[in-house]
């Protein structure tokens, strides 16, 4: 299991002098279900992605396992370590390519030689009968659950979540709540949870980190 350790001094973009984020430190341990809430444009989402790599983290610490990625990465700020290969993104969209079917974009992340556990994922996430369905046959909440199969395909030890349920009706959220915390014990994975929803958060997490 990964152990997350984050400390930002103060992340601007290009020619902007106002932070993003500022004086930010907190350590997720292993195995542990930590929630972030604040409200939209506190930057929430660039902390995710700083975390993931996909934003620029230069002059910034953030390691696993106390193993410093963003030490060796090139101009551009992109990590280039192992450690982000046991990393799983589930974002604000489910981000599924439409011209494939629900098995092919799980297979996209996945070797040949691992095709085989698609079947088992699907089934998990109750669409055990919908690996040849296009995303535009899916509802959104079966979207969803194709998104959260895709994100535990790698068995992450580390797994992202950028308000993945925000736009959906309240018991099919409620149902893919219980669906995340049942995958989560059942593998240990370690997990940063953002939502401005403080009544999920206190559901989900064992921790939470207030952001304003």
């Amino acid at each position: 299991m990964i152990e997350l350790n984050v400390a930002i001094k103060n992340k601007c973009y290009a020619n902007s002098e106002q932070a993003v984020l500022a004086q930010l430190d907190f350590t997720v341990k292993p195995g542990e279900f930590v929630a972030i809430v604040g409200p939209s444009g506190c930057g929430k989402s660039t902390l995710l992605n700083m975390i993931s790599g996909l934003e620029n983290c230069s002059g910034q610490h953030i390691s696993y396992n106390e193993n410093a990625y963003n030490e060796n990465t090139s101009q551009e700020g992109v990590a280039s370590n192992k450690a982000l290969h046991q990393l799983g993104y589930i974002f604000q969209q489910p981000r599924l390519m439409p011209w494939l079917t629900v098995r092919e974009n799980i297979e996209l992340i996945l070797q040949p030689d691992q095709f085989d556990k698609i079947d088992d994922l699907l089934a998990q996430v109750g669409l055990a009968n919908e690996g040849e369905y296009f995303p535009s046959q899916l509802s959104g909440g079966m979207q969803r659950r194709v998104s959260i199969a895709r994100a535990f395909a790698i068995n992450p030890q580390l797994l992202l979540l950028d308000e993945p349920f925000n736009s959906l009706d309240a018991p099919t959220a409620s149902r893919l709540r219980q669906l995340l915390i049942d995958l989560c014990n059942q593998r240990g994975t370690t997990v940063v949870f953002v939502t401005h929803d403080l009544q999920e958060a206190v559901y989900l997490a064992d921790r939470i980190i207030f952001m304003s």
